[in-house]
Formats: C-alpha cells, structure tokens, sequence
C-alpha cells in the first residue's frame, strides 16, 4: 500500500490540523488557525483539499454502545464455501445492523466481523438464524470481547515510515 502522506503531499501543517480534528472533529478552523499560526481560510482550504483527496473521509459522532443496551461486544471469523461466494456474503452482511465491520483478511477465515448485541441470547440468534444461514458462508468462529483496553483513531503525527529499498533522503517534499 502506497504511503498516503508520500502520495498526497501532506505537510507538517496539514499533519497538524489532522491531529487537532482526530482529537477533536469539532474543532473550529478559527482554533486550528490559531494553534497552527495560519488564517481560518487557509485552515479551511487545506480541509477541504484533504476531503477531496480522500484524506480526510468524514467525521462522525461517537456513541458508546452500552449506552443502547449493546453490552456485548464480538469478532467472527467467517469462511466462505467459495471466493466466488465474497461478494454475495458481503452484501448480505451489509443488512445486519449489529455489524459495524466487515473486514477480508487474510489466515483460515476469509472475513472478520465485529458486531454488538445485546446480550449472548441476542448474538446466538444472529448467529444461527442469520449469519450461519447466509448462502456461501461455510463456518464461523466466534470470539467475544470481555472488556476493550482502549480504541483511538489513526496516530497523525510523528510517522518513521520507509519504504522498502528508499530512506528518508529519497521521500518526496512538499513544495506547497
């Protein structure tokens, strides 16, 4: 995968208003701009330009589940009868609310989902009269998390990458 930052661009102040929203989606640009030493207009046009380069992807709000009654929280492994089977199963995982990540990984199971319920009652049924009744869906291995030590977004700030065969000399500057 080609390094986003190298790819687009990004600068020590583009990095730096990504780690003011990362922190805080909120945030004014009349904030940043005074935190980064820049006019809000400038904060602004710089957001935008990460938005259309598909840096930044959107902001959202964050709701704890538990805080529904989504008290269990937990990861299935799923393998496929079929690679042929990939997409049919991922459009009819889409239609399950309680998952919130599908992921295609690699190992013994083709994909990895993370999902919340209620209770185990509650994730029993999905299991057995939803997801383990999908067509092209083989098996499923089940994981349930007891307690999350922490989450946090993307790191913005501080990246020591180096591709393979180049170092640091090598990587391109922005001019902008």
């Amino acid at each position: 995968m080609a390094n986003i930052i190298e790819e687009h661009q990004i600068d020590a102040t583009d990095q730096k208003i990504l780690s003011f929203l990362v922190k805080n989606a909120r945030m004014s640009y009349l904030e940043i701009s005074r935190e980064c030493g820049i006019s809000g207009a400038a904060i602004h046009q710089r957001v935008k330009k990460m938005e259309s380069l598909g840096i930044i992807t959107g902001s959202r709000l964050l709701v704890k589940p538990q805080a529904l009654g989504l008290n269990v929280c937990a990861y299935i492994g799923v393998s496929l009868s079929s690679t042929k089977e990939y997409d049919h199963v991922v459009e009819e995982l889409k239609k399950l609310p309680e998952i919130v990540e599908c992921h295609f990984i690699t190992g013994i199971h083709a994909l990895m989902l993370k999902l919340y319920c209620f209770d185990n009652e509650h994730l029993m049924k999905v299991l057995i009269n939803t997801i383990q009744n999908i067509e092209g869906i083989e098996k499923t291995e089940t994981w349930i998390s007891l307690n999350q030590a922490f989450e946090r977004q993307v790191w913005v700030k501080g990246y020591d990458y180096v591709d393979k065969g180049k170092d640091k000399s090598s990587r391109k500057k922005s001019t902008k």
